[in-house]
């Protein structure tokens, strides 16, 4: 059955769908000023900008509570993948800094200036640059992935979605602490923990951190080389409440991470070429260096109560963050491809909204935005310095002054800052007790100015030989109005439909890739996405069964694409005029019994290029980047025994699948990634007095091989970029709370 076939008969399937099961009982504290109406079973999000119970938000959302985040080992962004339908990623930047997709809206670019279309979210904070993501994953209230355009209520660059990573806050009035402490193979130790203490009547304060340290799996059979893809990492977070008054609510939170591990190391295809004798986790890397990220946060959360029912929220924040590595890109002992990387950024954001809580039919957000980005790119290419020809004197200066490009060095540099104001609304009407009509707008200035930008070619010793691309400057001003439109209707409390059409907006870009000529310097035109989506979330059995589901269709403009010219290998920013997209999701969670809850999800999609001409060759009708047809996620949690005298023993599993799919728009068959599974699992032991824990964990225990991305180099270089998945890791943990 073709991809447009099982297309057409999913989607009237999917017709009562709209996706968001959320594997995790954990329920979120609301907000100050939001009326605590939750069951104790209820899992709350603040997807909307207001505290909802899961089951009545009418967007496709899915959402992993902190407990069920801490006992699959999901601790870094990249392990989300498995947990969430139609979300993928590509690590061409490596761990931790990943490029989401979400129902196949990707960005295929690897410049370190760019924002992904799926946007990440630390505590209401935008994370836009790769320089600002660092270590997040550790002491987390919850994650929640909102799929679909965000243009509403979070705006630019969410035209896939966005995701929203939410860290534990202080109590008043109550101490809690833990401690966990695990070891696993590569040598791995971790250790992760949080203290919350209360500061009198009126302010709480919490510290949590995390650190971790193994050995490369990436094996370097180099002599007196180090393994690559090793961890070493550290991160520290510190909140202070301060709830001055029952209408008044304010959380500090400062936080900065280090990250230095061994770099990543590339997979080279053809094997027989540039793998010769190597096994599949094996490498011969002669460019070894730490990859260095190093980030600061500070953020201002407050709100006031202005009266009974309205309250304003402003949310102001400051980042800062460095990411630097030297990647040996051509994966081999020679000196074919290097290429050094260096992004330094800063952002001021303030984001500022009143929100009403009325009793009567009509209720709203008013917002307004301000962002500024600034942002310094370094890239050179290295490109055969040790190729000599085989006489004397090899390649001089000389010889680069009049483009010889083996052996010689060409780099760029550059400036960028970007600023973004925005006002928006999102108001509801219930036109019923059953229906509900919702509605908003956003109106977005955005400008950006790349300046300073300048490219040299340099001689086998570094030394500066000619001017490639003269100090330049670009710009760019538009404006965007992007909204959302729908209704929703509920058959009882616990099922709802809802249908809704809304467009995402993501901003210009400037290329970062600009080496050889001036020609090369351009910027990407805005793109934007029309979606309609109906969905469900339906909750069965008293409530024992949750089932959500989703169908969508989108139609995708200007997407943002790396354009290599066949010619004369120059690299420039472009778009894909149109496309097309269509799919769904459905998540379901059992609860079988007391011992025994099953859970699952499912991924559809159909992706198809309308029109649009990369690297010299028409893509029309070839499937997106980064965009299977089918993704599954599944699991089961059983409780094996329960009692005082023992404690708890569970078991847990997860299974998680990908059909093939390409990471680059023009379907290379050779670069296509086949179908594969993923499985993980953990044994977990709890005292009866939930004090002391232990768990023995796995993930990838079949030690699949897979691709997470790849590249077409082997026209200009001779092999093919890939960046593979991490092999079987394993370990035990154990954990004390007090």
């Amino acid at each position: 059955m073709t991809n447009v076939k099982w297309a057409s008969f999913i989607l009237p399937a999917l017709l009562a769908g709209a996706s968001g099961t959320a594997m995790a009982q954990e329920t979120a504290p609301p907000p100050a000023a939001e009326p605590t109406t939750f069951d104790a079973n209820d899992i709350v999000v603040t997807a909307q900008k207001r505290a909802e119970r899961l089951q009545d938000v009418p967007i496709s959302v899915s959402a992993l509570g902190g407990d069920t985040l801490s006992r699959q080992r999901v601790t870094q962004a990249d392990d989300l993948v498995t947990k969430i339908p139609n979300l993928q990623l590509t690590s061409i930047v490596g761990d931790n800094a990943p490029i989401f997709s979400l129902r196949g809206v990707s960005m295929f670019d690897y410049s370190l200036n760019q924002a992904s279309p799926v946007a990440t979210y630390y505590d209401e904070v935008y994370k836009g640059n790769f320089a600002f993501l660092g270590v997040a994953m550790y002491d987390l209230e919850r994650v929640e992935v909102l799929r679909g355009p965000q243009g509403t209520l979070y705006g630019k660059n969410t035209t896939g979605g966005a995701v929203n990573l939410i860290s534990r806050t202080p109590e008043i009035g109550k101490s809690d602490a833990y401690f966990n402490l695990g070891y696993g193979n590569y040598n791995r130790i971790d250790a992760n923990g949080a203290v919350g203490v209360p500061l009198g009547d009126t302010m709480a304060a919490r510290i949590a951190f995390t650190f971790a340290r193994a050995d490369g799996w990436f094996k370097n059979q180099l002599p007196g080389k180090p393994d690559l893809a090793s961890v070493r990492e550290y991160a520290v977070r510190g909140s202070l409440l301060f709830e001055p008054s029952d209408g008044a609510r304010f959380i500090l939170r400062a936080a900065t991470s280090y990250q230095n591990p061994r770099n990543y190391g590339i997979y080279a295809q053809p094997e027989a070429v540039n793998r010769p004798g190597l096994g599949k986790y094996e490498i011969e890397a002669n460019v070894t260096e730490r990859r260095r990220a190093r980030t600061y946060s500070v953020s201002l959360n407050g709100t006031f109560d202005i009266s009974d029912a309205l309250a304003i929220t402003s949310v102001t924040s400051w980042d800062k963050g460095r990411l630097s590595f030297y990647e040996d890109t051509d994966g081999t002992a020679t000196e074919l491809l290097e290429i050094p990387y260096f992004d330094r950024a800063s952002q001021f954001a303030q984001d500022l909204r009143l929100t009403s809580d009325f009793t009567g039919p009509f209720n709203f957000i008013l917002g307004a935005y301000f962002n500024r980005e600034k942002v310094f790119n370094q890239t050179t290419f290295e490109i055969g310095k040790d190729i000599d020809f085989d006489e004397e004197p090899g390649v001089t200066d000389a010889d680069c002054a009049i483009g010889l490009p083996v052996a010689c060095l060409s780099g760029n540099h550059f400036d960028q800052i970007k600023k973004s104001y925005a006002v928006y609304s999102d108001m509801s009407f219930a036109l019923t007790d059953q229906l509900k009509l919702r509605g908003g707008l956003r109106y977005t200035r955005d400008t950006g100015r790349q300046y300073d930008f300048e490219s040299n070619a340099y001689g086998p010793n570094g030394v500066l030989v000619t001017n490639l691309i003269p100090l330049s400057s670009l710009s760019y001003r538009t404006s965007n109005l992007s909204g959302k439109i729908g209704a929703d209707f509920k058959i009882s409390r616990d099922s709802m439909l809802y249908a809704n059409y809304s467009r995402g907006y993501r901003a210009p870009s400037f290329n970062a890739q600009a080496f050889f000529d001036p020609s090369e310097l351009s910027v990407a035109k805005a793109e934007k996405i029309d979606a309609f989506e109906v969905g469900a979330k339906m909750q069965l059995a008293d409530r024992r069964i949750t089932l959500n589901a989703a169908a969508f269709r989108y139609d995708y403009t200007n997407q943002q694409f790396i354009n290599i010219d066949p010619d004369n290998a120059a690299q420039t920013l472009l778009n894909i005029p149109k496309s097309r997209i269509m799919g769904g999701e459905a998540e379901i969670t059992a609860i079988a019994s007391d011992m025994l809850t099953l859970r699952g999800g499912i991924g559809l999609l159909d992706t198809k290029v309308i029109r649009g001409i990369v690297s010299g060759v028409d893509v029309k009708g070839n499937r997106l980047s980064t965009a299977p047809s089918l993704t599954f996620s599944g699991g089961f949690d059983a409780t094996v025994v329960d009692d005082d005298a023992t404690g708890k023993f569970s078991l847990h599993g997860d299974l998680s699948y990908s059909s093939s799919q390409y990471f680059e728009v023009l379907n290379i068959p050779r670069l296509k990634q086949g179908s594969y599974a993923l499985l993980s699992g953990h044994i977990d032991w709890e005292s009866a007095d939930g004090r002391w824990s232990a768990s023995v964990w796995g993930k990838n225990l079949a030690n699949k091989f897979y691709f997470t991305s790849r590249v077409d180099l082997l026209s200009g270089f001779g092999f093919d970029y890939n960046h593979i998945g991490t092999p079987r890791t394993y370990g035990v943990t154990v954990g004390a709370k007090f």
